[in-house]
């Protein structure tokens, strides 16, 4: 017997900020980076919490390290705030989860109820049970997987989203994009997570670039906003795959943007997964066959229907200016060489291998990491 559920309430379109003011005296811990406070997005929130007392902690930073978490507990333990809002990309949101969780646990401070506030369009954070945190010393991302990490509330309001620059609605949109398109594959897949998977991807591949061409385009931001969330619901049930094992150990090793990670290794995962040199057709195959019908792609045999979907995520890549291998990152082949090893143990050790939909031998991962470095 299978269970599906979604436990966040969400609340989506503009002015969706004013479901705060249901919020009222009451102690409210705001968890953002510093950007936040100087763009005035942080002053937007607080305009809704006029009758809460608010105490704020805007030392995110992106991958956050397991320090900045313990600076967030202390100042937690401090306001005796019973409600958390996470506000920003998914750094803050996955350090304010991480916060409350360990806080929690250790016994520092127990918050009742947690919001989520999206900046960004990417991550899902505001509707998963996942919260990634960072040893800056080891170069290691630890994801933390939990149901008590779901936020309670998530609020997706296209305004907050609306000056993103491209550069990051890329990274971010391309990031929802392959946490759609490995839920759709995973192992653990099932019909309700492949509608939210194929809706998700549907959207994107529409609306993407026209956010990104068009920053000031309402609707497309908040089609992007909303597939972003739709994403996240899918791989909170389902998990995801290797190109996030590999994505995150690319990130603690070289420090790139965790969306840009996923977008360059994407292609080559698709091709590992479809398997198209083996004896027979795949059930991961088939799957992308009818997620390329769904954009609108030839897919008369699976293949071709493969072959144009790997194709267009690259096309994509070229028009959002992501490059293609880690050496247009001057990163060089020697770099990668050097923590090589390490990087292959990291991802077969990660948590989202585990429903990649092919089997992974170390092997697999070392040539996938070849090819993005290049070797």
């Amino acid at each position: 017997m299978k269970n599906f559920n979604i436990s966040t309430n969400v609340y989506f379109g503009e002015n969706s900020l004013g479901v705060l003011e249901d919020i009222k005296d009451r102690n409210v811990f705001i968890v953002c980076d510093e950007f936040m406070e100087a763009s005035g997005i942080l002053d937007k929130v607080k305009e809704h919490l006029k009758a809460c007392r608010v105490s704020v902690f805007s030392r995110v930073v992106p991958d956050p390290p397991i320090e900045i978490v313990s600076e967030g507990i202390k100042q937690l333990s401090e306001c005796s705030a019973d409600v958390m809002i996470a506000v920003g990309g998914g750094s803050s949101i996955d350090a304010a989860k991480a916060i409350r969780e360990l806080a929690g646990r250790l016994g520092i401070a127990a918050v009742n109820e947690c919001y989520a506030i999206p900046t960004t369009s990417g991550t899902g954070s505001e509707v998963t049970r996942f919260s990634v945190i960072t040893d800056a010393r080891k170069g290691v991302k630890y994801p933390l997987v939990d149901d008590s990490l779901l936020p309670m509330v998530a609020i997706l309001d296209p305004e907050l989203v609306r000056s993103v620059p491209p550069g990051i609605t890329a990274d971010t949109g391309m990031d929802a994009l392959t946490h759609a398109l490995e839920a759709y594959v995973s192992t653990d897949s099932n019909d309700f997570t492949d509608a939210l998977a194929e809706k998700a991807v549907t959207l994107l591949m529409k609306f993407l670039p026209f956010a990104y061409a068009h920053g000031d385009d309402l609707e497309a931001r908040e089609k992007v906003h909303n597939a972003a969330c739709l994403a996240g619901m899918a791989f909170n049930k389902v998990g995801l795959g290797i190109c996030h094992s590999i994505a995150h150990t690319v990130g603690g090793k070289f420090h790139v943007p965790h969306g840009r990670s996923n977008a360059m290794i994407l292609p080559y995962v698709v091709e590992f997964n479809a398997h198209l040199d083996g004896t027979e057709e795949t059930v991961c195959a088939r799957k992308y066959q009818r997620m390329a019908k769904l954009i609108g792609l030839p897919y008369s045999n699976v293949p071709l229907a493969v072959n144009n979907l790997v194709r267009r995520i690259r096309e994509m890549n070229r028009l959002f200016g992501i490059p293609e291998n880690l050496k247009k990152l001057n990163i060089s082949g020697d770099d990668v060489l050097k923590v090589r090893e390490e990087m292959v143990e990291a991802a077969m050790g990660d948590v989202c291998t585990k429903t990649n939909p092919r089997i992974v031998a170390p092997e697999d991962i070392r040539q996938i990491i070849n090819k993005i470095a290049s070797l």
